[in-house]
Formats: C-alpha cells, structure tokens, sequence
C-alpha cells in the first residue's frame, strides 16, 4: 500500500486469459476491506515481482491466491494496529471496511486507510512504539495439493449415412470448492468444453505420406465456432478445501479433461448397436460413417 493507499499486489504467478488479474484483485480486496477497483495487480515481471514457478497445473487461484491474501492479511493487521494506536482502540475491536478502519457498532466514522497510510510513510512519529514505517508485506504459499471434481455428461445424435455427431445438451456439475469469482469460474468451465469438444470432434494433425503436414493453418486445421458448439448447462457444488487460504481448488482443467471422454462415451452409446465402439479421436464425419460401413474399403 502506498501513501496514498493505492494497493499493488505482485505475483509470482502470470495469467493468459484465465482472469488472474480479476481474481487476485478480489481477494486483496475482500481482505482490506477495499473495492477490487481500488487495487493493481503486476504479474510476468521478473524484475519486480516475487519468484515463482509460474502458472500451470491449475494453481494459481489456490498458490498465488493463498499467498496474496496471506500478505494481504498482514497487511490489514499492520493497518488494524496502526487505527487501534490512533483510535485508541484495541487491535481486534477493529474492522477494515469501505476503506476504513473503525470500531463496529460504535457510530464513528473511523479512519480512512488513505490517513493511516499518510501516517505510516510521512507521520511516522505517530506510529506505535516499536511499529516500521511503511505498509509492505510478503507471504509465500506452498500448500499440498488441491483437487477439484467434476462431472460431464452429453446428448447427442448421430446421423449413420455421413456420420455427423450433434450435441442436443452438455451438462457440467463441478466442485472447485469456494468459488472467489463465479462469472470466472463458469467463463473457464465453458472455455474448457468447448476445447474438449474440439478435441472429441475436430482437431487433428493430418500428415501426407511423404511427411508434409496438411493441416497447418486455419483453413485446414479445424476448430468448432460459437455456432458448433453447444449451450453448456452448469451447476456448481462448493465443497472448500482444507489446504488453500480461500477454500478455493483448481479448476482451470476440469472442462477441457472431461469432455473428449464424454463425447466419445456418448458417441459409442448411440453407435454400439452396429458393433461399433469409439476408441479414437477426433471423432471425424468420416472416419465415423466409415466405422459405420466396415465392409466398405478401409472401414473400421
């Protein structure tokens, strides 16, 4: 915090498109008792931010999560002693909130932190005795390993003669324990299946026989689009998790990983009554109409 209770929180961890910035600014700001608004979050500087082993694995919510409102707390501890030596008050008698810290149920304003802030860097004769000038915390987070949990399932039809595959309804119900951000959680579940569905019906590397990759743009390669894809139902479970500071659980992956099983569960469902089973992907027109018709030349 600096002195002029501006908050900058710097992570070891660096987000692409996961929303890090929006959910670390979140859980600063639920400790300090501040609007996410109020706080900067610096990530993928090494020459300022903390060391970290970067963002994979599902991690960051829990790792960097953990140890942002670990400094955080701190941070309002420090603010908590400063506003009890000001206000005469006790440490614990106080609460940080709307960017104040005041005695709840008394009827005072309080302090704005922008005060305490001003008094810890510019005034600091009116610190506590014994207490450092300055509003700078680090924390680290190594916790053992968190899951989460989640279930698919799929409708889907297929049509025998060209052996197209149409997804009617895609169900989720994931546990990622305390969810910080919903709107996030359920943006990287929807991000997710809509991978797995492109993993289960339409990318693939497709070589010539001389080794020439035949797939290497976007005009070959294929990748479903809005219009492919299905509306995913979500439900949400909320068990937290004993290991991560917020009781949040990874669940960056919980989308892309279910769902190519999924599909092709549900693709063999509707086709096993021809003697055909789905052990392969993607799951192409194709190859899935040729399955289909094995007396044909090169069937299945």
């Amino acid at each position: 915090m600096d002195p002029t209770a501006g908050v900058t929180v710097l992570v070891g961890t660096c987000g692409h498109g996961q929303g890090h910035l929006t959910t670390l600014a979140q859980v600063a700001a639920d400790e300090l008792g501040i609007e996410p608004a109020q706080i900067e979050v610096r990530q993928g500087d090494t020459d300022a931010t903390p060391y970290g082993w970067g963002t994979f694995a599902s991690r960051s919510a829990v790792v960097s999560g953990g140890a942002t409102r670990r400094a955080c707390a701190a941070l309002a501890e420090k603010l908590r002693r400063i506003g009890a030596h000001l206000l005469e008050a006790a440490p614990e008698d106080l609460e940080l909130v709307d960017g104040t810290v005041r005695v709840p149920g008394s009827g005072q304003p309080g302090l704005a932190l922008s005060e305490l802030a001003r008094v810890s860097y510019l005034e600091v004769q009116r610190l506590p005795a014994g207490e450092d000038p300055g509003l700078d915390c680090v924390a680290s987070f190594d916790p053992p390993g968190t899951f989460s949990n989640a279930v698919h399932a799929a409708i889907i039809e297929v049509e025998p003669e060209t052996g197209a595959v149409a997804i009617d309804r895609y169900v989720v119900v994931e546990d990622c324990g305390v969810m910080i951000n919903p709107a996030i959680v359920e943006g990287q579940v929807r991000g997710g299946v809509a991978q797995g569905i492109a993993a289960a019906l339409y990318e693939q590397l497709v070589y010539s026989e001389e080794g020439q990759l035949q797939t290497a743009s976007l005009m070959d390669y294929l990748v479903p689009t809005a219009s492919e894809l299905p509306e995913v139902e979500i439900h949400h479970l909320q068990t937290p998790s004993k290991f991560s500071e917020t009781g949040a659980k990874g669940m960056g992956e919980g989308g892309t990983m279910g769902a190519p099983a999924c599909i092709a569960s549900a693709v063999t469902d509707a086709v096993q009554h021809l003697g055909v089973e789905i052990d392969w992907l993607p799951i192409t027109p194709e190859r899935l109409a040729t399955a289909i018709r094995p007396q044909e030349p090169g069937g299945r």
